[in-house]
């Protein structure tokens, strides 16, 4: 995580009273002088909270107060609590695991044809795909989403899974969970529909699509309006948009280890970013009301 700043004050202002306390609640903390001001700095914004709450009760030190370490410690919830706090995210794998459970890891083709963009039906060695428009004339609109739960294989299945967690509890925590369904129905729609027009009648699946959805959402959201919820470490976003750089290269196909659904990635962060922005305007405008 990276520091946050707790409290600015003048430098005229006399913090030692206080910068003592926090050294005696074992609170990590640093003062740096910027400009015109005092700048108090600690390790994240759970802290920065609990240090401004602090300092409006304390301003000048009180030794009767509790540690402060024991309640950041207290705040931080267990996996059983996250999962009570995202059911929605849950679902969402839920139904992810069945679908795998369903396709037998993506390797049962006749249940597996129900659920991809377009029908196909394969004869000998040859797959044939059948037309979008024949899917919607047929009133097969389930299309559209369904490919965002096939999964092939049991690493894609977990690595996607990781992540939908990680990102899909951070906006059913701040946005709440119908907004999270809507946020995933959008991405696998925007990622669906980006491959096909891009790569024509194929067989592709997975959350990838999705994945980059909610990365470019978190993205954008927290550039424009700062929060702890979407608050993510910078390797990460470097990481994943590395990644995304060495998939459309086409090295993975050249290796033959499968061809990757680059346009549904980047149709999905595309997407992202899109509400992400959207989002962090209307909280940083929200909050100057």
């Amino acid at each position: 995580m990276s520091p946050e700043i707790a409290l600015r004050a003048p430098l005229d202002k006399d913090l030692a009273a206080f910068i003592t306390l926090l050294g005696r609640l074992g609170v990590p903390h640093r003062v740096a002088e910027q400009g015109n001001e005092q700048v108090l700095w600690v390790p994240n914004e759970e802290i920065a909270a609990q240090v401004r709450e602090l300092y409006a009760r304390a301003p000048e030190g009180d030794p009767n107060l509790q540690p402060l370490r024991a309640t950041v410690a207290s705040s931080r919830p267990g996996i059983a609590a996250q999962a009570r706090r995202s059911p929605l995210t849950l679902v969402v794998l839920a139904l992810t695991l069945l679908v795998a459970v369903l396709t037998w890891g993506g390797e049962d083709y006749e249940v597996v044809r129900w659920l991809s963009f377009v029908d196909f039906h394969i004869d000998g060695q040859y797959i044939y795909f059948a037309t979008f428009a024949q899917a919607m004339d047929s009133g097969q609109w389930w299309r559209l989403l369904t490919p965002m739960l096939l999964h092939f294989g049991i690493l894609h299945l977990a690595m996607n899974s990781l992540w939908y967690w990680e990102l899909g509890r951070r906006i059913e925590a701040r946005q709440g969970a119908l907004m999270l369904l809507l946020l995933t129905l959008w991405f696998g729609l925007a990622a669906n529909v980006a491959q096909y027009v891009y790569g024509g009648p194929a067989l592709f699946g997975g959350l990838s699509g999705v994945l980059y959805g909610l990365l470019g959402h978190c993205w954008l959201f927290q550039w424009l309006a700062p929060n702890a919820a979407y608050r993510l470490p910078r390797g990460v976003l470097v990481s994943m948009l590395i990644w995304l750089l060495i998939c459309m290269t086409g090295v993975f196909e050249l290796l033959q280890f499968g061809a990757i659904a680059n346009a549904a990635h980047v149709g999905g962060l595309i997407a992202g970013c899109l509400t992400g922005a959207i989002g962090g305007l209307l909280a940083r405008q929200l909050a100057r009301c």
